[in-house]
């Protein structure tokens, strides 16, 4: 699941950097040089640690309620929470 993505956008100074580690957590920033983003990538992914069972659970709550919003879409049901 590790990935990473850096760009550099035409007329900026900095590269954007994004990087997932084995776990699915996903971190950003912004450097100058193109090797500064190459040791942030190996830093995050040499301080991966394992998700926390509260992570763990929030993550199954939030694919719960994704399930739950495609039920109601898949039986036509639109709920106004205004």
């Amino acid at each position: 699941m590790r990935d990473y993505n850096i760009k550099k956008y035409p007329g900026n100074t900095h590269y954007s950097v994004n990087v997932t580690d084995s776990y699915g957590r996903e971190r950003s920033s912004f450097f100058r040089k193109i090797y500064e983003c190459y040791e942030f990538i190996y830093d995050v992914w040499d301080n991966e640690v394992p998700k926390t069972k509260q992570e763990l659970q929030e993550e199954l709550l939030s694919d719960a309620i994704a399930n739950c919003i495609e039920i109601d879409k898949a039986n036509n049901i639109n709920l106004n929470l205004d």
